[in-house]
């Protein structure tokens, strides 16, 4: 297997509205992030993903960019951009941006050209249509399919009305999305994070999708479309190959039977990429608001599928939380009675399977879910729009609280917890979306004032991951497959073994693994008094020594 630093590195994803707000305005900015990289140090991070940063009117908080080389407005300028990178590269640290490249703004110059008349060079940058071609839904409640009064056409929009789709059938469009990425990698970033990156190629064909079967339709039509592939070789071979940096896409629509498409090192396209399997694991027929219980077999099941699918071919990236999908320990652990505890389990499962780990802000503190009282509080354009469309169609959508409380994209998306004062240290202003009420008890001053705490039980993990490189490159075997409670699992190479014990559950029981037991050592848990029966919650690493 080839050995490269973002295999060996961790990756924390800072949602910058939400980090620090350096300014008294209540959005996070670019000072913000400066003011916590010694944090960031302390913890033991290697790469910062910053999620979109260039200059938008934020429909979707960033996702639909107006100039793909300006900083958004409230987040600083292109000096303190440069500071930061620079304060990243100080502390030894590496730099990756958001690039999404298959849809931009609707106030994007591009898109403001091309409604202007059918000749317009910029036109045939967008898809148009003189009537809908498809009954494609939105992700974001609706139809894919917008008129535009202006153009007098309808523009394909998968996402918001306010991103149209790239039409990257145009190799003058490539050419530019090249140039943008070439005009960061020259300033000294060091990758970026791809969005959505399966969807930039369309079937041409049009096909229409199941209205009943949104999943299908993003499996079989939105994402791997027929010249995918020829698009992101194309990318890797004229920009990424002339740069030592990582790209990471995001891999919605794709599954292990064709993971190794995209990350397959012989096939110079991306370095690696983010599953949704386990992340849509509770999706219900409805969707994400429509939750379902889900079973640890088959969460298990789906970390080994992909690891086999991967071997020693490609990398994947590996994620439990981020600014899409609600916090971890809620989503996955307790986060109640024991919120610590499990916190401490997930990161170890984070930190330990094969592939390169993403701690998204807050994680490491065990911040939770928030719980808003009404769905007006809601800042999400997902939640907005299918608020309205209930409302226009006559409907109550009161109904849709409990499940938009739990699987709602805001919950991760709450400003960070830094202290118990009365904006959680977030800010000296309003915060631009409410504080999760938890920061009182959950917050960083705390953590660092308890050497037991969640914060500096990552911070160890990073460190041990660190000195074993078989933790980061060593073969993995799933244990105990059909248990509903323990996630147990072996990683080996030829100098060194591991075995990984993680409890799913409030229960204690035995371990129920055949095990040397004389040949091996605890060398980490999230309990001081370990024994042969597993405590709720509890993880533990245990070393071969003989």
């Amino acid at each position: 297997m080839t050995k490269t630093w973002w295999k060996e590195s961790v990756i924390y994803q800072i949602y910058p509205r939400s980090f620090q707000d350096s300014n008294g305005d209540g959005i996070g900015d670019l000072q913000g992030i400066i003011q916590r990289l010694d944090y960031l140090k302390l913890l033991g991070i290697d790469i910062l993903w910053l999620s979109p940063i260039f200059k938008s009117p934020n429909d979707d908080n960033g996702y639909d960019v107006s100039d793909y080389r300006a900083i958004m407005d409230e987040f600083g300028t292109m000096q303190d951009f440069d500071a930061l990178l620079a304060g990243v590269h100080e502390r030894g640290m590496k730099l990756i941006l958001d690039l999404v490249p298959n849809h931009s703004s609707d106030e994007h110059f591009w898109f403001q050209e091309a409604r202007k008349s059918k000749d317009n060079p910029y036109r045939d940058y967008y898809h148009w249509a003189d009537e809908p071609r498809t009954n494609w839904q939105s992700f974001f409640s609706g139809s894919t399919w917008e008129y535009d009064e202006q153009a007098e056409a309808y523009y394909l929009h998968l996402f918001s009305k306010k991103q149209p789709d790239l039409n990257w059938e145009n190799p003058k469009l490539r050419q530019e999305m090249h140039d943008i990425m070439r005009f960061w990698f020259d300033k000294g970033i060091d990758g970026f994070r791809i969005d959505v990156i399966p969807f930039i190629s369309k079937r041409l064909d049009w096909p229409d999708g199941d209205p009943n079967n949104f999943e299908q339709t993003i499996l079989e039509i939105y994402s791997n479309g027929p010249r995918l592939h020829e698009y992101l070789n194309e990318m890797y071979e004229e920009v990424c190959s002339k740069y030592d940096v990582m790209t990471v896409g995001e891999g919605i629509g794709v599954k292990p039977h064709n993971s190794l498409e995209y990350v397959d090192e012989s096939r110079r396209e991306l370095n690696m990429l983010y599953h949704f399997d386990h992340v849509t694991i509770n999706y219900g027929p409805g969707g994400k608001y429509d939750p379902v219980d889900w079973k640890l077999s088959t969460f298990k099941q789906l970390f080994l599928d992909w690891d086999q699918a991967i071997e020693d071919k490609g990398w994947i990236n590996i994620v439990l939380d981020n600014h899409d999908f609600p916090r971890m320990v809620s989503r996955y652990g307790d986060d109640s009675t024991y919120r610590k505890e499990s916190a401490k389990m997930l990161a170890m499962m984070l930190l330990t399977l094969r592939g390169t780990p993403c701690i998204y802000q807050g994680s490491e503190i065990g911040m939770i879910n928030v719980a808003f009282d009404s769905l007006d509080e809601y800042d999400d354009v997902e939640v907005v729009n299918m608020v309205r469309e209930w409302r226009e169609a006559g409907k109550d959508p009161s109904p849709l609280l409990p499940a938009v409380q739990q699987q709602g994209r805001d919950n991760a998306r709450t400003p960070m917890q830094w202290d118990d004062s009365p904006d959680a240290g977030f800010t000296s202003g309003t915060p631009w979306l409410k504080l999760n009420p938890s920061f009182s008890t959950i917050n960083v001053q705390k953590a660092l004032a308890d050497s037991n705490s969640i914060f500096y039980f990552y911070k160890d993990l990073l460190a041990y991951r660190k000195l074993n490189p078989t933790l980061i490159y060593g073969a993995f075997e799933l244990l105990a497959p059909d248990s509903e409670q323990l996630f147990a699992y072996r990683r080996w190479d030829a100098d060194h073994e591991f075995l990984i014990f993680l409890n799913f559950s409030s229960d204690s029981f035995a371990i129920e693994v055949e095990v040397e037991w004389e040949k091996y050592e605890l060398v980490k848990s999230n309990y001081a008094d370990s024994e042969k029966r597993l405590n709720p919650w509890e993880c533990r690493i245990y070393r071969r020594v003989s």
